[in-house]
């Protein structure tokens, strides 16, 4: 099955948290906490733990995401884990990785498994998908 939908990053929060040992490298490396709202065939909300190491004034640079979805795909509600990663050179998304956490769903998600993705079209409405069987 397939479900998809629109999404707005409502809060996207800094933490002070870094790696230890602290290791010098060309790029910094930050953790964030943040809040997303999804519209469409995915609808909820989502709380995300996001790791970058990001170089801003270049704009290049890859995360790391653990996402904690709730509401509902396709109409059936429940909960469950995401994680996705991606790289960009400052233009594109390359090198992605996107998966539903096997034996995290709840509610009528119970069972989830599956995969997708993330894009974000030139006037940066952000869209994501699941490929998704319920067990």
């Amino acid at each position: 099955m397939r479900a998809t939908g629109t999404f707005s990053v409502k809060s996207f929060v800094p933490t002070e948290l870094s790696p230890e040992p602290a290791v010098a490298t060309g790029v910094p490396v930050g953790v964030a906490k943040m809040e997303k709202q999804f519209e469409g065939e995915v609808a909820g909300r989502s709380a995300t733990l996001f790791t970058a190491a990001f170089d801003q004034s270049a704009g290049v640079g890859t995360y790391v995401a653990m996402e904690s979805f709730e509401g509902s795909l396709g109409g059936r509600a429940g909960a469950f884990n995401f994680a996705h990663s991606a790289t960009t050179s400052g233009t594109d998304r390359s090198a992605e990785f996107f998966v539903i956490v096997p034996a995290s769903g709840t509610g009528e998600l119970a069972g989830i498994t599956g995969t997708g993705g993330i894009a974000v079209d030139a006037d940066g409405t952000h869209r994501i998908w699941f490929d998704y069987d319920l067990g």
